[in-house]
C-alpha cells in the first residue's frame, strides 16, 4: 500500500490510500459518506456507523467487503478505518440519498484517471500538488519551496523504509531531528504557531521550510553512508541531521539579524514568504 493521500471533492477531504498490487484506490469510508451527507454532525463517524447498521440488516454485501486500514487520523496518529475500492464505493453511493451523488461518480472516475496518469509522468503529480496549494491562495515563490520539502521528504521516510523502520516511529524520528535544528519539539513548534491539528509544514516560512529540508537530506544522506539496522542509530542520526540545520539556522540569523523560527502561520499566506533583508553596517559591524 502506498502512503494515504488525501483527495478534496467540493472542499471535503477524502483520505484515501493506493493498493500498487492490485492497482486501485482504497477510499475512507467515513469520509466519503460525511463529504456526500447534507448533515454537520459533531461525531463524523455517525453516518456511516447508522448506514452500516442499515446495510448489515438488508443483507448488504458492501460492508462485508470493508477492510480496516490506517488512515491518517485528525489527532496526527495513525488509525483504523472503513475502507473500500473503487468499486465497492460506487455500490455504497447508491445506498446514500444524495444530489452529490452523480457529480461524485464523476470525481471517483478521474480520481483513477489522474493516478494512472501520475504513474507514467511523475510531473503531473507535481503540477497537481502545486495546483492545490494555489487553489489555498500559498504564493508562487513558497509553493516551489514546498513541493522541494515534499520531494525531500519522501526520500527519507523511504530511507527509513529501507533501514527497517516503521510508520509508527517516524513522527518519533522526525521530532528528534526537528528538536535538534529548532529547538522546539513538534508538539511545541505547533503551539508557537498556534496549530492543533493542521500541517506544521503547511504553516511554516520559507526560511523554515528550507531549514527543515536541509535537516532531512542530511539525514537521508547519513542514513545512506552509515545504513543503520536499529531504531536507536537512526534517531542519532536524525539528531546529527537536525544538528547540521541548526548550525545553518544560526548563521542565518546572525547574518540577518532575523529570527529563523516564526510563530507566523497559513492564516496570512502572503506572510510566510519570507524576503530577508540584511541589517545595515555602522562602522563596519552589522548593525542588528
Amino acid at each position: 500500500m502506498d502512503k494515504n493521500k488525501i483527495q478534496l471533492f467540493e472542499n471535503k477531504k477524502v483520505r484515501s490510500i493506493w493498493d500498487a498490487e492490485r492497482g486501485e484506490w482504497f477510499f475512507c469510508v467515513t469520509d466519503v459518506c460525511n463529504a456526500l451527507s447534507e448533515s454537520e454532525a459533531k461525531d463524523p463517524n455517525a453516518y456511516w456507523r447508522k448506514l452500516k447498521q442499515r446495510l448489515k440488516e438488508e443483507g448488504n454485501q458492501t460492508v462485508t467487503n470493508c477492510h480496516g486500514l490506517k488512515f491518517l487520523a485528525d489527532d496526527g496518529k495513525m488509525r483504523e478505518f472503513d475502507a473500500l475500492d473503487t468499486k465497492g464505493i460506487l455500490r455504497l453511493v447508491q445506498s446514500i440519498p444524495s444530489p452529490k451523488a452523480e457529480p461524485f461518480k464523476i470525481w471517483l472516475a478521474q480520481v483513477g484517471a489522474d493516478r494512472l496518469d501520475e504513474i507514467a509522468d511523475p510531473e503531473k503529480a507535481i503540477l497537481r500538488g502545486a495546483d492545490f496549494y494555489r487553489q489555498k491562495g500559498y504564493t508562487e515563490a513558497w509553493i516551489n519551496q514546498r513541493l522541494q520539502t515534499i520531494e525531500m521528504r519522501k526520500e527519507l521516510t523511504d530511507e527509513w523504509q529501507k533501514r527497517g523502520v516503521t510508520e509508527k516511529d517516524y513522527a518519533i524520528l522526525t521530532n528528534d531531528m526537528t528538536k535538534a535544528w529548532s529547538g522546539l519539539s513538534v508538539q511545541e513548534y505547533k503551539q508557537l504557531k498556534g496549530l492543533k491539528k493542521q500541517s506544521l509544514r503547511d504553516n511554516m516560512t520559507n526560511i523554515e521550510l528550507v531549514l527543515n529540508m536541509l535537516a532531512e537530506v542530511t539525514t537521508t544522506a547519513i542514513s545512506k553512508t552509515e545504513q543503520p539496522k536499529t531504531l536507536g542509530h537512526n534517531t542519532q542520526i536524525a539528531i546529527r541531521g537536525g544538528k547540521v540545520a541548526n548550525v545553518a539556522k544560526n548563521e542565518y540569523e546572525k547574518a540577518t539579524g532575523q529570527k529563523a523560527i516564526s510563530s507566523l502561520n497559513a492564516k496570512n499566506k502572503k506572510m510566510l514568504e519570507i524576503k530577508t533583508t540584511l541589517p545595515k553596517k555602522k562602522n563596519g559591524r552589522l548593525r542588528h
